[in-house]
């Protein structure tokens, strides 16, 4: 089992060569037909008296085997048996994304099954993945906003940060989408990249309590003097299917009106070079997700490259341990003269 193992590695760079085993076949009828010719013949009543055998009877094709096996390791040899590592670098000049998401109650409606806010995370985290060389961090916000994650190109937190998320768990009640701007902004202040995008993820409108801080205008100039670009996105069947998880239990709110504030999130995209989205389904968010990905494009090289290890050694060496038996037998066992 180790041997077949050994053997998948191995990648021949002359298999040419492999034609000589051709001469195998032709060296055995050589052999067979030189060994009877050498056979001494006579009439007798009976070859009874002939029939008696010895250690040199048995092993008298022995050098012989031994000598194509070492004629065999040799081409082996010659065929340059290799192992082969394929491998790749990934280098590039990336972007600084913040992932700004709204985290209320009604983050929490399921007219996008299984949730609005499950189907926003689903979807995050194939964005993450899809984005290899980019830094990116999260904001989270609701009543008050946190900075979940700082700009970080380790994929593998950024993903267990967003499926640990849950709706209206975290933070005080209510939406203040400028706060969350707010600190989106000031997580990318720092940030060297030439590119600076904030992805604002919502299915409401600002709705703060009396200890808000900044408003939306407020952060919206913030943006525009840091040179953030903001795409914002809008999340929500519709106005007919607004329902809000409350304590664990749904309560539908004026289905006739839609709580989503369209033309705010319109003016931050548009004035900050972004642009507005509105997500109705699944589908839809990954479409925009896909759009974003190709409007932000990053500069990246792949380089691969191939490393080889010459393992013909090992067959060298058995080529050797053959023909050294072999001549043993033939001077020792086998010898011809005493």
């Amino acid at each position: 089992m180790m041997l077949y193992d050994w053997l998948k590695e191995i990648y021949f760079a002359q298999p040419l060569v492999f034609a000589q085993f051709a001469w195998i076949p032709v060296l055995i009828w050589w052999h067979i037909t030189k060994f009877n010719r050498k056979q001494a013949t006579i009439r007798v009543s009976t070859s009874q008296a002939f029939t008696v055998t010895s250690a040199k009877t048995r092993l008298r094709h022995l050098p012989f085997i031994l000598r194509l096996l070492c004629i065999s390791c040799l081409i082996l040899a010659l065929a340059r048996p290799q192992k082969r590592n394929n491998q790749q670098q990934t280098q590039g000049e990336g972007i600084d994304i913040i992932l700004c998401l709204d985290v209320s109650g009604s983050m929490g409606s399921r007219d996008i099954l299984p949730s609005r806010f499950d189907v926003a995370k689903q979807v995050a985290e194939q964005f993450i993945r899809s984005r290899p060389v980019d830094r990116i961090g999260i904001v989270i916000f609701s009543g008050e906003a946190f900075s979940q994650v700082p700009l970080t190109t380790d994929k593998n937190t950024l993903i267990t940060q967003i499926r640990a998320l849950e709706a209206r768990r975290y933070l005080a009640d209510g939406t203040v989408i400028g706060e969350g701007l707010a600190t989106a902004v000031d997580r990318l202040s720092e940030s060297n990249s030439t590119s600076k995008v904030i992805i604002l993820l919502t299915d409401g409108k600002e709705d703060p309590p009396e200890t808000r801080l900044i408003d939306p205008l407020t952060a919206l100039e913030i943006a525009k003097s840091k040179g953030v670009k903001v795409y914002t996105i809008g999340m929500g069947a519709g106005p007919s299917a607004i329902v809000e998880i409350t304590s664990n239990k749904p309560a539908t709110k004026n289905p006739t009106v839609d709580f989503l504030d369209e033309e705010l999130l319109r003016r931050i995209a548009e004035e900050t070079g972004g642009k507005y989205f509105r997500a109705r389904d699944k589908d839809a968010l990954e479409g925009i997700y896909n759009q974003i990905d190709k409007l932000e494009k990053s500069r990246m090289e792949i380089m691969s490259y191939k490393r080889y290890e010459e393992r013909f050694l090992p067959f060298v060496l058995a080529a050797l341990a053959f023909l050294f038996m072999e001549m043993i037998l033939r001077f020792t066992i086998l010898r011809r003269f005493p």
